[in-house]
């Protein structure tokens, strides 16, 4: 019995040993590592637990190192230099706050760029957004969350330009919206769409003042042609349908009931 006890207590000494020099292992490289400059440091956000492993300033603060992102994603920051290089190519130079964009700052994504303001990592406030050369567009204007929202301009690369109110990328509110063939709306817009009260001018000349619904002349207007003929009445689905009275230019006109755009006869 003596033996069996003499012999787990040399294994029991043994493992304390290993265990002892496995700790002391561990603080000697840690300390290693401390005096040498680098730090783990954690930030809490919205989106989980951001780590930074690298070296610090004076200040405590990141300097140069890598970034592990709650989303699995990581990137190397040079806050010297105020530069982020993301694992997915992206890159961003500019103002942080816990490392993240955050302030003024330009996020290039390969062949394309977004310049202006950033809030907690997100394109929030007001910038440029230039897309690629092969779509050839380009956005001045508020931004939320990465998305267009509030006032800006939109030009596309076939010289269309689009002025007003945006909500969740799409076009909302009062706009102006001019075509490359040369026609153009002024009114409203609701979910990327006319919808509401709006000017419309034609490529062709002719002219449409009044109501909109889902994109198509729809409720009371005037359609006014270019040879100077005009209707005023009721629409639906862009058709002269309803009440209405036409005119022509050689003083002619005819009150009553419209169809698809055809005068619906009355016998009297």
């Amino acid at each position: 019995m003596k033996v069996k006890e003499r012999k787990a207590n040399k294994t029991i000494k043994a493992v304390i040993i290993i265990f002892i020099l496995a700790v002391v292992f561990v603080a000697a490289a840690y300390l290693s590592v401390y005096l040498s400059g680098y730090r783990i440091i954690r930030y809490k956000s919205a989106d989980g637990e951001t780590r930074f492993f690298g070296t610090v300033g004076a200040d405590g603060l990141p300097s140069k190192g890598t970034v592990y992102f709650a989303n699995g994603e990581k990137a190397q920051i040079d806050l010297a230099n105020d530069t982020i290089e993301y694992s997915n190519g992206f890159v961003y130079v500019g103002e942080t706050k816990d490392l993240m964009p955050h302030g003024k700052g330009k996020l290039t994504m390969k062949a394309e760029y977004y310049e202006g303001d950033f809030s907690e990592g997100r394109m929030t406030g007001y910038g440029t957004y230039v897309y690629s050369s092969a779509i050839g567009d380009r956005y001045e204007g508020f931004m939320k969350d990465g998305k267009r929202d509030g006032t800006g301009k939109y030009t596309w690369k076939d010289g269309s330009v689009y002025e007003g109110g945006y909500k969740e990328d799409m076009k909302h509110g009062e706009g102006t919206y001019r075509w490359a063939d040369g026609s153009s709306y002024t009114g409203t817009f609701y979910n990327d769409v006319k919808d509401g009260e709006g000017t419309f001018i034609y490529a062709n000349g002719d002219k449409y003042e009044g109501h909109f619904s889902a994109d198509v002349r729809d409720g009371n207007g005037k359609y006014t042609w270019q040879n100077g003929e005009f209707y005023i009445g009721e629409f639906k689905n862009n058709m002269m349908d309803g009440h209405g009275i036409y005119y022509w230019v050689s003083g002619r006109s005819y009150e009553g009931t419209f169809k698809e755009n055809k005068i619906v006869w009355e016998l009297g």
